[in-house]
């Protein structure tokens, strides 16, 4: 535990040597120009440090947006500066770029800086674009009637994800005009005060289904007793180690591990009828096989964001059985969905945000 907090404070540490290292030496600028150079750039570091140690609620909420935003950008764009400047490195050590393009260089400088903003203007048209991902799930047990299910996770609404954006996904459940709607964790983001000054609450009452959800990670980091207030006002239906039948299902919603005490998902099974239709909520994909152990027919996970950005990804699969999309094991199927929000800054290089259109039926 120690070795990985280490790593984790170290790496970004090395990464932004890396970086102005490289900054200073391909600027074609004074020393007077390049430090100021590197100093604004160090502000997205400040600003993260600022956002996690001394928290964004004391400051006022336009500013607070701001820093948060520039702060958590600057995670990803080290991440890609990092990774273009080694592809140079490599490119010289193979004499495929000249060494004056990494020095003292215009046409260096506005290479990297090229691509770096190409890059990022196409993760953030990227990430508005909700993608619509169709389940089709038969079933031989109880269905009277084929029901639509809109599935989604990891929402992360706060100072990054605000009311008008929230409202356009809500536009896009409605259009699908579904029988039922579930959440998978992780509506809220760091933070319970974005969503009351804007009333966040009143968009949630616009869908027009019955909500159900359960708890994820983030509603820990920002306050469980606080989110489950905001539940209530958004008539949000919070299975927190609980299970209800409804429309010919039953809904099993597990509190997020963080909890190390929460109930048993063998003891939650206990309570449904085993004749119905079981989808169990349950935001982190850990240990998928008690799903297909206890008999549940469907679960819905989120967490992973899949890396939010490549290579993260790559990470994200092999730390995961499953870190995106569906899977099979035995009678069980599952999907981890790489959420229809985000945390920090709002890039998807290489993954998608999105929303799950299940429809139910009974197979004959």
């Amino acid at each position: 535990m120690k070795l990985g907090m280490l790593l984790f404070l170290l790496i970004p540490i090395i990464g932004h040597v890396y970086v102005f290292w490289h900054v200073w030496n391909i600027v074609p600028l004074n020393n007077w120009y390049k430090a100021a150079l590197l100093v604004l750039l160090s502000m997205g570091v400040v600003a993260l440090i600022f956002g996690f140690s001394v928290g964004l609620n004391i400051v006022p909420f336009k500013c607070a947006t701001y820093i948060y935003e520039f702060g958590t950008s600057s995670i990803f764009v080290l991440l890609y500066a990092v990774m273009l400047f080694l592809l140079l490195d490599l490119g010289r050590l193979a004499r495929l770029v000249p060494k004056h393009f990494l020095y003292n260089s215009w046409p260096g400088t506005l290479a990297v800086v090229g691509v770096l903003v190409a890059v990022f203007v196409y993760g953030n048209i990227h990430y508005h674009h909700k993608q619509r991902q169709e389940l089709n799930l038969n079933t031989s047990k109880n269905v009277s009637k084929a029901l639509k299910v809109v599935m989604v996770s990891d929402l992360h609404l706060g100072y990054h994800n605000r009311r008008a954006e929230f409202a356009r996904w809500v536009d896009l459940i409605n259009a699908e005009r579904p029988d039922l709607v579930l959440i998978a964790g992780d509506i809220i983001d760091i933070s319970i005060r974005p969503l009351e000054e804007e009333n966040v609450a009143e968009e949630f009452r616009r869908i027009k289904a019955p909500i159900y959800a359960c708890l994820g990670n983030h509603e820990y980091m920002s306050g469980e007793e606080k989110a489950e207030r905001f539940y209530r006002e958004a008539r949000i239906n919070l299975l927190r180690d609980s299970v209800v039948q409804v429309m010919d299902l039953n809904i099993v919603g597990r509190d997020d591990r963080t909890n190390r005490r929460r109930t048993s998902l063998k003891a939650l099974m206990g309570k449904t009828d085993p004749q119905k239709y079981t989808i169990l909520l349950d935001h982190q994909p850990y240990h998928l096989e008690e799903a297909q152990r206890a008999g549940v027919d469907f679960q819905l996970s989120g967490h992973t964001h899949y890396g939010q950005v490549w290579p993260i990804s790559w990470i994200e699969d092999a730390m995961y059985e499953k870190a995106y999309g569906p899977l099979t094991k035995g009678n069980t199927r599952y999907f981890v969905t790489s959420g229809m929000g985000i945390w920090g800054g709002k890039f998807r290089i290489g993954t998608r945000s999105e929303y799950l259109v299940a429809t139910i039926t009974k197979s004959f």
